[in-house]
């Protein structure tokens, strides 16, 4: 079977310079490979989401002259497929559901951070306390039924305990260099949040269900998720799911050395394109040779 490959951006935004290394790095890996190479958008964010920043991820991918399957698939089009996946894990005993509000989850870290260090996840942020972990299971029952916004968790000790030790083959390579055959420590990230309330799923639930189902071999994605793949691992075990390829690249920064980031609203590549840039020049400013 060829390998398949994907690009997958969020419709919050105008693609930049970091998208199009990504999105290229795919393309030329999917055509160098006699593979495939599928667009996916990833707008389970109602809020942020926007039909011409999709129609926009479209117009600046082909001109950067990258081809991609049809259909493409939407997220927000498939949240029955995220539901049933909850619905196993749920079954599992591995879900349970908290109400806190972000400033009361902050209140819990500061409480404890007064004993001293609060462990943090990869990624800088506290790890969340787990007390609503310990309620009983009439309390998880009505906070499902008819309780204020909640967020669904994964209760990660007992998941862990389910799947065992994990690993990921890394073709890339990792911020301090790893490579080769990676051990997953999904534990470092707490009781990560699957799902919420008004949005059936979250980033790690649907890009391992997504990555499932549309039969991607390779994923190819920047070294900011490198350690967010211990997560992914960790859920495709306990799902049954195959385990693909991975390949962390390295992240295209601005002048003063940041991350670029729609956020920051990084100069976005219909900018450079009507300031006259050609995609010869955009390959050269971010390092990748004309493809042969």
């Amino acid at each position: 079977m060829p390998p398949v490959f994907r690009f997958a951006p969020s419709p919050n935004g105008y693609l930049h310079l970091g998208h199009a290394y990504s999105a290229l790095l795919n393309f030329d890996l999917a055509r160098r490979s006699g593979g495939r190479l599928l667009l996916r958008i990833e707008d389970i964010d109602p809020a942020r989401c926007r039909p011409e920043f999709e129609a926009a991820i479209a117009e600046d991918l082909a001109w950067l002259g990258i081809a991609w399957e049809r259909p493409v698939r939407r997220q927000s089009e498939h949240l029955a497929d995220y539901r049933a996946v909850l619905e196993t894990l749920t079954s599992l005993g591995l879900i349970y559901p908290a109400s806190e509000s972000r400033a009361a989850i902050a209140l819990q870290i500061a409480e404890r951070e007064a004993a001293g260090p609060w462990p943090r996840d990869p990624d800088g942020a506290p790890l969340y306390p787990g007390s609503a972990r310990l309620a009983p299971q009439r309390e998880r029952d009505r906070l499902l039924l008819s309780g204020p916004t909640y967020a669904l968790r994964l209760d990660m000790a007992a998941a862990c305990a389910r799947a065992g030790a994990l690993a990921w083959i890394e073709q890339g390579e990792g911020p301090d260099g790893e490579t080769g055959q990676i051990p997953a420590r999904p534990q470092a990230w707490g009781d990560v949040i699957l799902a919420r309330k008004d949005t059936p799923t979250s980033y790690h639930l649907s890009v391992v269900v997504d990555d499932a189902l549309q039969g991607v071999s390779d994923v190819v994605r920047g070294q900011d998720l490198f350690h967010a793949t211990a997560v992914h691992r960790l859920l495709q075990q306990l799902l049954g799911l195959p385990q693909p390829r991975y390949h962390h690249h390295r992240l295209i920064h601005d002048d003063a050395g940041r991350k670029l980031s729609k956020s920051t609203r990084s100069t976005a590549l219909r900018e450079l394109r009507a300031a006259g840039a050609t995609v010869a020049d955009i390959r050269r400013r971010i390092g990748l040779q004309p493809p042969i």
